[in-house]
């Protein structure tokens, strides 16, 4: 694992991406911008750079210049810039696949902007990424999503074992294997990315209640619970399949250190109530670490110069963190 720079990748440059690069110097993370330098803040004091670490004069924003077909106008995505954001993505991977850089942290991408305008056909940055390290490995590269927190005590972090799908789709969608996968995932990244010995873990059963015995949906009883107690037997320690509602207060969250859940929502909720300025999304299962805010691209707010740098902040401090730790 490199020591060096965190890669922030530029996002959607009509979004807020742009205003939060020079915000997030007060982090104290050594880091560098990659995107357009067209794309900043009037005024930004950055210096160009033509590999992650080369050195810059204290309070400059580092940026690693890559070219986009147009200007950025806050609030409308062009799609003449798509291809060149999925660009930057696979830039700031290839870098840090060949350990020129310690981390990726992504800023917002616009989903919809990219799909019609360079026929985008993942989900989102998570499946991207893996398809990308994929590639490099050679292999299939199954991933999972980390919402983390950073400001609220216990500590909420949540792992949706099923993520961008209906919800109609979900209790076909989440198998035994889905969330074995899930839980080793969480499990492994607790004890490596989070310096947790012996982590402690909460799974959330599918049905309220967690099934009721039986009387509010058979998944629980059927195969939930014999999953569970198989990997209790390997020595996991694990709680479940417990009610989601009962899950999130903070005397519930003092007895885990994450929460694997079965579907998107019941996860994103707790933690974006919780946390909201604070979570960091992280993605498990990838030979590098990458994290990002945990919002969106805020086209309403682009270019009135009242963004929120913190979510940026803390994944840019969490990415440092994780490289430290598995360092």
């Amino acid at each position: 694992m490199s020591p060096g720079r965190i890669i922030l990748t530029c996002g959607e440059p009509a979004g807020i991406g742009p205003e939060l690069a020079p915000l997030a110097l007060a982090s104290g993370v050594d880091f560098a911008w990659m995107g357009d330098p067209r794309h900043l803040p009037a005024g930004t004091a950055f210096t160009e750079i033509a590999a992650p670490g080369d050195p810059v004069p204290p309070g400059r924003l580092p940026v690693l210049s890559h070219d986009f077909a147009a200007a950025a106008v806050p609030g409308q995505p062009d799609p003449a810039n798509a291809a060149s954001v999925i660009a930057v993505i696979a830039r700031a991977a290839d870098l840090v696949m060949r350990d020129e850089a310690a981390a990726i942290c992504t800023l917002p991408i616009s989903k919809q902007a990219l799909k019609e305008g360079a026929g985008f056909a993942f989900p989102g940055h998570t499946e991207y990424l893996a398809h990308l390290a994929a590639a490099r490995l050679g292999q299939d590269v199954p991933v999972a999503m980390m919402l983390a927190s950073t400001t609220v005590t216990p500590p909420c972090r949540v792992v949706p074992a099923t993520i961008h799908i209906p919800l109609q789709d979900v209790p076909a969608a989440l198998t035994g294997d889905l969330l074995e996968q899930a839980i080793r995932m969480t499990h492994a990244a607790l004890i490596r990315d989070f310096g947790i010995r012996a982590p402690r873990l909460a799974v959330a059963g599918l049905n309220p209640h967690a099934g009721e015995g039986g009387t509010i949906g058979r998944q629980e009883a059927s195969w939930m619970i014999p999953l569970l107690d198989r990997l209790r037997a390997e020595g996991l320690d694990l709680a479940g399949p417990l009610p989601a509602d009962t899950m999130f207060h903070a005397p519930a969250r003092a007895r885990y250190d994450a929460a694997v859940c079965a579907y998107h929502d019941q996860a994103l909720i707790p933690i974006k109530t919780l946390d909201f300025a604070g979570g960091v999304n992280v993605t498990l299962g990838l030979p590098f670490i990458r994290t990002s805010p945990d919002h969106g691209t805020a086209f309403d707010i682009a270019g009135k110069g009242i963004a929120d740098a913190a979510s940026t902040i803390a994944a840019l401090r969490m990415a440092r963190d994780m490289a430290a730790a598995r360092a």
